[in-house]
């Protein structure tokens, strides 16, 4: 079982920045596929970024693309999202998922494993 504890959520004005961090509770990080996803007041959740177990590629839905950027750190077991330049309608819960997989991409509905979740509030 992967526990994963997101951490940094918090209320900053548009366009200023905030970075996300999950930390994953497995011996083997190096080998899970990570992802960040979130979820609108009385929407569905949707996928943000997602970043191979090697670090070496990335992928972004568009509506981040140049705003946002995953990386990982595997000596920490943490996965992050830099998140620039935000905007009001990225207000959400943004979850952390991982997937034990060493292929790439992975589909969305593939994620295995679910933080609780953490609260970004964008002001205007």
């Amino acid at each position: 079982q992967v526990q994963l504890v997101e951490s940094g959520g918090g209320l900053v004005q548009a366009g200023g920045s905030l970075r996300l961090s999950c930390t994953a509770s497995v011996r083997t990080f190096s080998i899970y596929a990570m992802g960040w996803f979130r979820q609108a007041p009385g929407k569905e959740r949707e996928f943000v970024a997602g970043i191979s177990y090697s670090d070496t590629r990335t992928y972004y839905t568009d509506y981040v693309k140049g705003r946002f950027t995953i990386s990982r750190d595997n000596a920490k077991n943490t996965v992050y999202l830099q998140m620039n330049s935000l905007k009001p309608e990225d207000t959400a819960v943004y979850y952390c998922a991982a997937k034990r997989s060493l292929a790439w991409p992975i589909a969305q509905n593939e994620y295995e494993y679910w933080g609780q979740g953490t609260q970004v509030t964008v002001s205007s």
